[in-house]
């Protein structure tokens, strides 16, 4: 295989690192700052209008970030002496990552039961807030808060492999 430039590797690099932390941090932000505060100082259903905007605006950032980490990511493993074939497991290295990749997945599944089902719902009821069911709004804030906050830990899980497998 013929050697990679360094100079794309550092931009392919770069791009990674800033999808990672746009993506994590975003996460972070949300579960960390915004969810605390409007839990102490908004009604439900105007949480949920916070919320349901907040992740209007996320979606496409998470989606793009997704699709650039995919690449990204794919590039990487292709110029790293460590990667020996999909799922291979034969060092420190190759089983941190599998594992990385592992968790990205979830994460994926997650962000998708996020974007097509929940906010969706969530989305509905705001449309007839005069007439919305507090438990239902309830129901639909603890799964939302739910999901951002497993993707944050997943996120975090997914840091901690790519730090495992900077060691090896």
């Amino acid at each position: 295989m013929p050697s990679i430039p360094s100079w794309v590797l550092a931009i392919v690099f770069w791009l990674h690192f800033l999808a990672t932390v746009t993506w994590i941090g975003s996460l972070a932000s949300i579960s960390i700052l915004i969810l605390p505060a409007i839990s102490r100082s908004l009604e439900p259903v105007n949480q949920l209008a916070v919320i349901e905007s907040v992740q209007k605006r996320l979606e496409p950032v998470a989606w793009f970030c997704m699709g650039l980490l995919l690449v990204t990511g794919l590039f990487q493993l292709s110029a790293n002496p460590h990667y020996d074939g999909f799922l291979g497991a034969s060092n420190q290295w190759t089983l941190a990552i599998l594992t990385k990749h592992i968790l990205a997945v979830l994460m994926v599944v997650v962000t998708a039961v996020q974007t097509w089902e929940v906010l969706p719902s969530i989305r509905r009821i705001l449309l007839r807030k005069e007439k919305a069911d507090s438990q239902e709004l309830i129901r639909l804030q603890s799964r939302e808060t739910l999901l951002l906050r497993l993707n944050m830990i997943l996120g975090v899980l997914i840091l901690a492999m790519a730090a495992l497998a900077r060691t090896a």
